[in-house]
């Protein structure tokens, strides 16, 4: 370690020194409590539940889908309660970076937070993309009218976030609840309009449809159920955000770790729910379902009629309007974070002078995501724009997630090794084994979206993120950064291990 001027050199990067008035800028206000954080994780994800793996059901049939929920379910319990240890250990808004900068170095902090990126500022973006659908259906517009939706809807859900802590997470978990209780109504709905073996396993070999059901459990074989993961992951994505309140919870030690494992456990129960019931509904079956846009808006209109499709789509929105609310959230805090600590530009990361919320990061994400589809939509067209938002942007989203699921796995593993002293106000049951079983899964999921080739294309988008922002961090990045709580815990704990 070295010191120039107002520098102080350690290994490859700067740190810059910064009076109080620096921080006094960028302040965050506690207010969450265990069930704002439970709505905060649950809320991010609950839109996957209304549609998105559907599409597995065409490559797997329902079993492969099953065997493929059971699969991610298992990667995602080994992550979050990985992240239950780590959130109250290191209690920084920076959460992947933070425990990815402590455990493997400034430049790995600085790649995860990165991988993370992509996810949070494109995932709204897509979001936002399926809003306007639906109410492009609901009321009746034109399709060159869908823009107007995506801004307005922006709009909206920026101004909640930014108006203060307190109401985003009142919204939040008033959005949460309503999208849960739309789907228990579903399920309840579905269970005298059931026939599983009719039309639940009407998939067959090759993924053609067999008109009389009963058809094989696992229709294309094993291989099938691998392929259905990357679809499988919808029912779960996001729900590693929840840390990046860390924070702004009243007492992160003890209600991070009951936040995070309530709100896995009850997208659990939600997944193999919706999972079950939603192909076995009497007139639509699992083939018609596997190539659905709405599959529980379809599901609706097979109980209910078609009568009523207007007034089921608004609900069908609810779980849309719920993750889009909760990703903008953690778009903000990641933006933030990176920023704060210097590896973003620092401009990014100043605080609303009385809100207390980052609404520089977050105008600033929404910003880029609304430009990128914009940009896709007008260059494109509405057509083939709409079908790069909704499937390479998405698959970008994907494979930024399934990156830093691996960094966080390999600092989990890293910091029980070598960092043993942290307190741990929880302790992960599943250990290593746990972390070491989500990193192997991943790569499995990464591999399948290898062998699509429109996942492909989402991996040249993510490249080409990944080599702007990398060089930023080589050429001007890694000079300025600022000892941040995650920054000073991260060296502190460094000369203790």
């Amino acid at each position: 370690m070295a010191s120039a001027d107002n520098k102080k050199v350690v290994g490859s990067v700067a740190y810059q020194t910064r009076d109080k008035q620096y921080f006094e800028k960028r302040q965050l206000i506690r207010h969450a409590n265990v069930w704002h954080l439970w709505a905060l994780g649950v809320g991010a994800v609950i839109s996957g539940h209304f549609s998105g793996w559907n599409g597995g059901l065409l490559q797997g049939g329902w079993g492969g889908m099953f065997i493929a929920t059971v699969i991610i379910a298992i990667m995602y319990l080994g992550l979050t309660f990985a992240i239950a240890e780590m959130s109250p250990a290191l209690p920084h808004t920076g959460a992947a970076y933070s425990f990815a900068r402590t455990s493997m170095g400034p430049w790995g902090g600085f790649l995860t937070g990165l991988a993370e990126n992509v996810e949070y500022v494109l995932t709204p973006a897509v979001i936002v993309f399926f809003i306007g659908s639906y109410l492009t259906g609901i009321f009746g517009t034109s399709a060159e009218f869908q823009p107007v939706w995506w801004v307005a809807a922006y709009i909206v859900f920026l101004a909640l976030n930014i108006w203060g802590v307190a109401l985003s997470f009142r919204v939040t978990l008033v959005v949460t609840v309503l999208a849960l209780a739309c789907l228990v109504v579903f399920w309840i709905s579905a269970i005298g309009h059931m026939d599983f073996s009719r039309w639940a396993m009407n998939i067959g070999p090759g993924g053609v449809e067999l008109p009389e059901g009963n058809g094989p459990f696992l229709p294309n074989g094993i291989t099938g159920a691998l392929a259905a993961l990357p679809f499988a992951v919808w029912l779960f994505l996001a729900i590693e955000q929840l840390p990046l309140a860390a924070e702004e919870s009243v007492d992160p030690k003890r209600d991070m770790p009951k936040g995070i494992i309530f709100g896995v456990l009850t997208l659990v129960v939600s997944a193999f729910a919706i999972l079950t019931f939603n192909p076995s509904v009497a007139g639509i079956g699992a083939f018609a379902l596997g190539s659905s846009g709405e599959p529980l808006l379809d599901g609706f209109k097979a109980i209910y009629g078609e009568g009523i499709a207007k007034g089921l789509a608004l609900v069908a929105v609810l779980g849309l309007i719920a993750s889009f609310h909760t990703i903008i959230f953690a778009q903000g805090r990641q933006i933030f974070s990176l920023s704060r600590a210097g590896y973003f530009p620092t401009v990014l990361s100043v605080t609303h002078g009385t809100r207390k919320t980052p609404h520089v990061a977050m105008i600033a994400g929404a910003t880029l995501g609304l430009l990128v589809i914009l940009s896709l939509w007008f260059l494109l067209g509405s057509e083939r724009g709409g079908a790069v938002i909704g499937f390479t942007l998405l698959n970008m989203a994907v494979f930024g997630a399934m990156l830093s699921y691996i960094m966080q796995a390999v600092s989990f593993i890293l910091l029980r090794k070598n960092h043993p002293h942290i307190e741990r106000p929880f302790r992960n049951p599943f250990g290593v084994p746990g972390a070491v079983l989500t990193i192997i899964i991943a790569i499995v999921t990464l591999y399948f979206q290898l062998t699509d080739p429109v996942y492909r294309q989402g991996i040249v988008g993510v490249a080409i993120w990944f080599a702007v922002f990398i060089a930023y961090f080589a050429f001007i990045g890694r000079h300025k950064l600022i000892l941040s709580p995650e920054e000073e815990f991260a060296l502190e704990n460094a000369e203790t291990a």
